[in-house]
């Protein structure tokens, strides 16, 4: 029976806990990566920028193609308007169209001995090879409308063709390399954007660390004073201590009470703020094991900081953009060169014209080469190459320009770093003091040497000393991603 109580017992002592769930940073890191939007969208772009990347190494490959037309018409296509007459002549010795006097019906006459000529219809010579209209044609063949007719209401046509690019002045490479430059900038930028919010996660969840420490010291602290104030009462009951001393504690009892409330308002809030940016309920009961003791080891720091510089995304991203911008230049220099690409094709229709008009399906291939080549644009091109040869300058100057940003910022964490540390030692140093202080402020005033008024201040200055302690503990953990953010190294590790 006592057994089955005491299981009972322990039980029920540990269902209260369950409610809660911990916590530690690299949870709180895991869940901030998983559940950003932000970062989602970021890892969309990177897949974009792959597509692209892909779409533009198919410029380089054939571009084929299938095209097919119907054509319906109201009338058919004819040659003649009406019945045509040829004329019947001889071929002559030298392979021209001529005629024999029995062919005409023109009178002849002798323009000169041995020389005759027709006359027309008023009698008059003319030379046929000059008015051949004068002629009076004895025997003509009949050429009917009908047989210069085609069918030509329903037209099929169809095309299969391909074009390869030879050279376009080296266009199609550059844009490959402005997309391949684009998906490393997309990498980079969602690269940056994880970093960022790591360092925002380990701000927030150092400030809820950082808090729940001032809330538990302000406990602390009010049990302190609640203790003077019990042994203030008792004293002034036997008459050793005053009404004034029972006021100066219950006004420091009081103070402490308004410490204790504004900590564990601002540890709600700034809960609230860490799981908001986890991706969790902000009304969840979680906790933070984690303590401001808990020291991280220092990143070494480069004697030359070039490298450091080179590592940070900032830096990587602009170099992308140089990049993308000397393609770019190249680009606009291409469109002074000729552009050379080969196509071929199988052409089909119906009707055909292969052998006469067939009013049957056919085709046949055809290959060729095509040449541009530019000769004169008002300058159009050399403006615009201008245009891209300055926008590569600014962003090369962008570039130095934050190098030497991010060098004074890698020597300003280094500083502040450093300071931490001092400010650390320092703090630790004066909490052992102030403790040491409080003992002996406790002994006087137990012992009757010392009044209510030296414990107080005893009791402050142990109070500002722990609490100075843990902002020095805090500092030193932002410090630490503040360096490494700055010397390029991943806030992952």
């Amino acid at each position: 029976m006592k057994q089955l109580v005491l299981s009972l017992f322990c039980i029920l002592s540990v269902l209260p806990l369950t409610g809660q769930n911990a916590l530690t940073l690299n949870d709180c890191r895991k869940l901030a990566v998983e559940n950003n939007r932000s970062l989602q969208t970021g890892k969309e772009k990177e897949v974009i920028a792959s597509e692209m990347r892909k779409a533009a190494f198919t410029q380089f490959l054939p571009r084929f193609s299938l095209n097919g037309t119907y054509v319906h018409n109201q009338k058919n296509i004819s040659l003649l308007g009406e019945d045509a007459l040829l004329p019947v002549g001889t071929k002559m010795a030298d392979g021209s169209f001529g005629f024999r006097q029995d062919q005409i019906n023109n009178n002849w006459m002798q323009v000169a001995p041995g020389v005759y000529a027709p006359l027309d219809s008023d009698g008059k010579p003319f030379d046929p090879k000059i008015n051949p209209e004068k002629i009076q044609w004895k025997d003509y063949a009949l050429l009917p409308k009908e047989a210069m007719e085609m069918e030509s209401r329903n037209i099929f046509a169809g095309i299969a063709g391909f074009v390869q690019p030879v050279y376009l002045g080296g266009k199609i490479r550059e844009l490959y390399n402005i997309a391949k430059s684009s998906e490393r900038l997309a990498g980079i930028q969602s690269e940056q954007a994880e970093e960022e919010l790591l360092r925002e996660t380990d701000e927030a969840y150092w400030r809820v660390v950082s808090l729940k420490s001032k809330s538990e010291l302000a406990s602390e602290y009010m049990k302190l004073i609640e203790s003077v104030a019990g042994n203030v009462a008792i004293m002034a009951e036997e008459g050793v201590a005053t009404k004034g001393d029972i006021l100066k504690v219950n006004v420091k009892l009081n103070e402490a009470k308004m410490m204790q409330a504004r900590a564990d308002n601002g540890l709600a809030l700034s809960k609230m703020a860490l799981l908001q940016i986890c991706g969790l309920d902000p009304a969840g009961d979680y906790i933070f094991p984690d303590s401001p003791g808990t020291i991280r080891e220092i990143p070494e720091i480069p004697g030359n900081i070039d490298e450091s510089i080179e590592k940070r995304a900032e830096i990587r991203a602009l170099g992308e953009a140089v990049k993308i911008a000397g393609s770019n230049v190249k680009i606009m220099e291409s469109r002074f060169l000729p552009n050379i690409v080969l196509n071929g094709n199988y052409i089909i229709s119906n009707p055909n014209f292969n052998n006469g008009v067939s009013y049957t399906f056919g085709g046949m291939f055809s290959f060729g080469v095509g040449i541009n080549i530019p000769l004169f644009h008002f300058g159009e091109k050399i403006h615009t190459l201008n245009a891209a040869r300055s926008q590569q300058k600014i962003i090369r100057l962008q570039r130095e320009e934050a190098k030497e940003k991010i060098g004074l910022q890698i020597n300003q964490a280094k500083f502040r770093m450093a300071e931490s540390v001092r400010r650390l030692a320092i703090a630790a140093s004066s909490v052992d003091k102030a403790e040491e202080n409080l003992r002996f402020a406790r002994e006087a005033f137990e012992a009757g040497v010392a009044g209510s008024t030296d414990l107080m201040e005893a009791h402050n200055g142990w109070l500002l000393a722990k609490s100075e302690k843990i902002d020095a503990q805090i500092d030193i953990m932002m410090c630490h991603s503040y360096l490494r953010e700055a010397l390029g190294i991943s806030q992952k590790n």
